[in-house]
């Protein structure tokens, strides 16, 4: 069970940190150089919508698999990059809820009210937080590589 619950992390953790990695430096540098705002916008909000969909499984078995992980040795005896990764993970969840119900539900109110303007500036804002998740999601990693 331990080698599972550890797949299973490491698998939702690639795909939340692998995915984020893509939006910021594959897709948005192409849609931003390729296609005007009415074409960029709503393929970048319809994107998400559906990358998101994604991010919540992987939040949940990243917390249901972390808390196995650590539960199952104790928390006295879990190593101090495991107690990180639970703060900083934790903290990602809530950067990640404040990302979808704030500037993304934002950001599909722009896109469906045609305001290019507005939906520029919540694509910002997304990628902003994206971007400090990303480098979250990293500490988190090292913490466990370089605390344990």
């Amino acid at each position: 069970m331990p080698a599972l619950m550890k797949f299973l992390h490491v698998l939702a953790a690639i795909a939340w940190l692998g995915g984020i990695s893509f939006m910021l430096f594959a897709l948005r540098p192409a849609a931003a150089e390729l296609l005007a705002p009415p074409q960029r916008l709503p393929l970048i909000a319809q994107t998400l919508q559906r990358f998101f969909k994604l991010v919540w499984v992987t939040i949940v078995v990243l917390l249901l698999s972390g808390l196995a992980m650590l539960l199952g040795v104790g928390m006295k005896n879990a190593p101090a990059g495991w107690h990180a990764m639970l703060g900083i993970g934790l903290v990602m969840f809530a950067l990640f809820g404040h990302l979808y119900f704030g500037p993304f539900r934002r950001l599909k109110h722009a896109v469906s009210a045609a305001n290019w303007p507005e939906g520029g500036r919540r694509v910002g804002q997304i990628a902003t937080l994206a971007t400090v998740n990303l480098a979250l999601g990293v500490l988190a990693i090292a913490a466990v590589y370089f605390l344990a």
